[in-house]
């Protein structure tokens, strides 16, 4: 199965690379960008006897080293 992961910064987190990112989208003349949210994407292969079985080891995986729990947010798509 191939699981894709996506990692971003909780709402009301603080963002300084996206707000980098935004001040130089802004001053390479895309003025309408409102603003930029910046996170992590992830793509692994998983060995698993079920999907009920990957969920979980995907869960366990991001809760102890993907994802930060006070900071960040994640999701993930399992494709088979």
């Amino acid at each position: 199965m191939r699981v894709k992961i996506f990692v971003s910064l909780k709402e009301g987190v603080l963002d300084p690379q996206g707000k980098a990112i935004e001040r130089s989208l802004h001053a390479l003349g895309h003025g309408g960008v409102q603003s930029v949210r910046t996170g992590k994407y992830l793509e692994i292969d998983l060995q698993a006897a079920s999907r009920e079985a990957a969920e979980a080891s995907v869960r366990e995986m991001c809760s102890q080293l993907l994802a930060n729990p006070v900071i960040e947010d994640y999701r993930f798509e399992i494709q088979e």
